[in-house]
């Protein structure tokens, strides 16, 4: 019922609904990366902290898919890993620019590049199949409570 509901919504409508989180929580999800580990001291407690806010936005993120936008599973978890994917190319774009300010080969470098690709696929397939399961047992949650 829900899906013919929202077919009523215009196209345009319907794309501002979820791009703007998308992009937004992808940003985050890099400058998160970025400036978290930059103290040296602590560097550990850092990225723990890092990891705990990027966990703590994946699944606000997939709660506002599933119960604000009402997204079917699927969607949900595929604007949850493009999220993650735009996150994961943040942190590859940051780490080919840190890579000329160091004294880097030029082997390293190429394999920098190739980061720009990997990832973010290898960043999104996982996020994609925990969003995917974490939305359904939700549905099913938000159905029991019904």
């Amino acid at each position: 019922m829900a899906s013919a509901e929202r077919s009523d919504k215009p196209l345009v409508t319907t794309l501002r609904s979820w791009v703007g989180p998308v992009v937004l929580v992808g940003i985050g999800y890099a400058l998160v990366g970025i400036t978290f580990p930059q103290p040296a001291a602590h560097l550990r407690a850092w990225r723990l902290a890092a990891w705990a806010v990027c966990g703590a936005a994946y699944a606000a993120h997939i709660v506002y898919e599933r119960v604000r936008l009402r997204q079917a599973p699927l969607p949900a978890a595929v604007h949850v890993a493009l999220a993650v994917a735009i996150g994961a190319f943040g942190l590859a774009v940051s780490a080919n620019i840190h890579s000329w300010s160091v004294d880097s080969t030029g082997s390293h470098r190429k394999l920098l590049l190739l980061s720009l690709g990997i990832w973010p696929v290898m960043s999104a397939l996982p996020a994609f199949l925990v969003a995917f399961g974490t939305s359904v047992a939700l549905g099913r949650v938000m159905r029991l409570r019904r």
